[in-house]
């Protein structure tokens, strides 16, 4: 049995994985949020008539690893009444962007900053967790979350269910490709997946109060087994990596109007003038992202036609 060492009330985690492997490898975490007023069903399905409607994407729970985005089913219900039927509705549910709820916010942010006097700082900035956010997930028995990767760091903590975390090294660009990364970021974040890349996986069976900590950009998919399941994203964005987000995004609107563009890192002085202009006109846009409307229509402009997706018929 491997020893836990304190790094934080709220998280721990294995003393030697979290000295070795943070913040570049995944590892398995404990937790003490299991069972949380905020994280109840009750209170999830309030949250949901909270939120505004681009917040919130559900679907079928009953979809493939690798899922055509084209193809997902659909869920004929509103999402408050989706939290609330869960066990039975056949359901994925995310809530996005939960920090916008101030209790939330509160319980993100005294999370990390737990973690981050466990290491040593002072502050959730001196910690490097800039941009917090959570992304709260509500799921069916025998649901899949298809093969995606995300383009921040967190702590997923599993609060009710049994759940599978699978999870592959971002660093093998056999299993996904530069500009595979680049598409799934900008247009929609499933990716193709194959069986053969199963061997090369690392995978976490987690129960209520387990978790593990994934890093930046590594590809995963997850699955729950016979009961609904809970579990919550808590994620946070260092400098290099909004610096590395907001270049892939100018690389992939400059390459929708046919300029091909390097990775981020191959040619650091254009990056940097990249950067400054992309960062300058999304500064200036930022007060018009107020409206649930305008971020639509700003959605589409950036990232093409299929950027609102999840909104079909609202």
């Amino acid at each position: 049995m491997n020893t836990l060492a304190a790094v934080a009330p709220v998280i721990t985690a294995d003393h030697h994985a979290l000295r070795r492997d943070f913040p570049f490898k995944p590892f398995a975490i404990r937790h003490k949020l299991a069972g949380h007023p905020l994280l109840t069903l009750p209170r999830i399905a309030q949250l949901a008539s909270e939120l505004p409607r681009d917040l919130i994407e559900y679907n079928s729970g009953k979809v493939a690893i690798s899922q055509d985005p084209d193809a997902i089913p659909s869920i004929d219900l509103d999402a408050t009444e989706v939290v609330k039927s869960i066990e039975t509705a056949g359901a994925w549910m995310v809530l996005k962007r939960v920090e916008n709820s101030p209790e939330y916010r509160r319980l993100l942010e005294d999370t990390l900053l737990s973690v981050a006097r466990a290491r040593g700082f002072s502050s959730l900035l001196d910690a490097g967790f800039e941009q917090v956010e959570g992304f709260l997930f509500v799921s069916s028995p025998n649901s899949t979350t298809p093969f995606h990767l995300d383009s921040e760091d967190n702590f997923f903590v599993h609060i009710h269910g049994e759940k599978f975390f699978t999870i592959f090294d971002n660093t093998d660009h056999t299993i996904v490709s530069d500009d595979e990364i680049e598409r799934s970021m900008t247009k929609h974040r499933n990716l193709k997946y194959d069986e053969s890349f199963a061997p090369r996986a690392t995978e976490f069976h987690l129960f209520a109060g387990d978790g593990c900590y994934v890093p930046y950009q590594w590809p995963h998919w997850v699955r729950t087994a016979g009961s609904f399941s809970i579990s919550m994203a808590i994620t946070w964005k260092t400098r290099e990596v909004r610096r590395l987000n907001d270049l892939h995004f100018f690389n992939s609107m400059l390459r929708g109007i046919g300029l091909p563009q390097q990775p981020p890192g191959n040619r650091p002085a254009l990056d940097a003038l990249k950067l400054a202009f992309y960062r300058t006109v999304t500064t200036a846009l930022k007060p018009l992202r107020a409206s649930m409307a305008m971020r639509r229509l700003l959605r589409r402009i950036a990232l093409g036609k299929r950027a609102n997706y999840y909104l079909k018929g609202v």
